[in-house]
């Protein structure tokens, strides 16, 4: 979760992070921590140098996941010229950097549609923070797991994974953000998302963290790819009553295992509305916010 201070033992994609050096029985049990001089140790090589270091002490065909601590544009294009040293990865996590070292606004990515090209055996693909980051649209037969953490998601990268081909993508998370921090995604972008045509086998949408959680909600309620999701998540946004009753309004809901609204901005009689819907889904109505003042949950 964005917020958490990085250290050995954090997990990643099922495997405890832990960082090159570490004695481990098993390296693809786990997910090698590339720190490139972020962990506050001087005198650390570059990235380039510390990935290979990583290769030719474990050996390429026995790493699986991978996590950068780490920012820059030019992350994906080193993990990329690579690939053929690393057969089996499986799992990527750009910018795995703590709130207390950078705040996500701040973090810098690049182009990651080298990383999808490269690796067509990879399965998740985690981006923590957007700035500069970019996305052309691909086809990628693998790939499980696609989420962006940010506080400002720009519309481009949302419009070019609705026209990604993603046949075995079950997770997409996306999180919104400000217009201040280059979120200036708009209803109308999700709408090939929303449709689900490219994205047969999703089961679990989060679309979040945005200002327009309430016109989200509406056209969520009457989304195709709905019908087949088990998990949905509007949270940490600023959803209203007005948001919650399109849900309602809208398809049914009662094929969801869970939906998930967290940081929200409903009334009382409104999230027991919710509740007393849905006696069969696990509905998250915590955080409630008071309505002074209405903020996403991650922005800066």
């Amino acid at each position: 979760m964005y917020g958490q201070e990085w250290e050995p033992g954090q997990f990643f994609a099922g495997r405890p992070v832990v960082e090159p050096g570490e004695t481990v029985a098993d390296p693809s049990a786990v997910a090698w921590a590339l720190t490139n001089g972020l962990s506050g140790n001087g005198g650390e090589p570059g990235l380039e140098q510390e990935l290979r270091r990583l290769i030719d002490s474990m050996g390429g065909d026995s790493i699986e996941s991978i996590v950068l601590v780490h920012d820059g544009r030019d992350v994906p294009a080193v993990l990329a010229a690579d690939a053929a040293r690393l057969p089996r990865l499986r799992s990527v996590f750009l910018g795995f950097v703590s709130a207390e070292l950078m705040e996500i606004s701040w973090i810098e990515q690049g182009d990651v549609t080298p990383l999808l090209e490269a690796f067509p055996q990879l399965e998740r693909l985690d981006v923590r923070g957007s700035d500069g980051l970019t996305l052309r649209p691909v086809r990628h037969e693998r790939l499980r797991v696609l989420r962006f953490e940010s506080g400002g998601l720009p519309a481009d990268v949302v419009r070019a994974v609705g026209a990604c081909d993603l046949p075995a993508l079950e997770h997409l998370e996306m999180w919104l953000g400000l217009e201040q921090y280059g979120g200036d995604t708009t209803v109308a972008d999700l709408a090939p998302i929303l449709s689900g045509e490219r994205l047969p086998a999703l089961r679990r949408l989060g679309l979040c963290d945005s200002p327009a959680q309430d016109e989200i909600a509406a056209a969520v309620a009457a989304a195709p790819v709905v019908a087949r999701l088990e998990e949905l998540s509007l949270s940490m946004g600023e959803l209203t009553d007005a948001g919650a009753e399109a849900l309602l309004g809208g398809q049914p809901l009662t094929r969801l295992r869970r939906l998930d609204l967290h940081h929200h901005y409903l009334s009382g009689p409104m999230a027991a509305r919710i509740a007393a819907s849905l006696p069969g889904v696990d509905v998250d109505l915590s955080e409630r916010q008071p309505d002074d003042e209405r903020y996403v949950a991650v922005s800066e």
